[in-house]
């Protein structure tokens, strides 16, 4: 005869559950954090490379400095153009 007790293969609990819903989550953030950090990272590199002299932003922020109201209006246009197109 055995004196051993039968255990039962009962279920995970509630908070057993939520730990490990939590962990996910948790690790899940923390690769779309690491995603979000390589694409600002990488956009920040463009934007730096653009804003050379010579560059397209460079040439935008000097014709904008020099005729701010000039620009505004042309930004306008471009933006009710690009809206009628949707």
């Amino acid at each position: 005869m055995s004196t051993d007790i039968p255990r039962s293969t009962s279920q995970p609990g509630m908070a057993e559950r939520a730990i490990d819903a939590a962990a996910d989550v948790s690790r899940t953030i923390g690769e779309v954090t690491g995603g979000l950090h390589a694409a600002v990272d990488r956009l920040t590199n463009a934007i730096d490379e653009a804003r050379k002299p010579g560059r397209p932003l460079a040439t935008v922020a000097a014709i904008t400095r020099e005729a701010p109201l000039a620009s505004l209006f042309v930004a306008f246009l471009f933006g009710v153009a690009v809206a009628r197109r949707r």
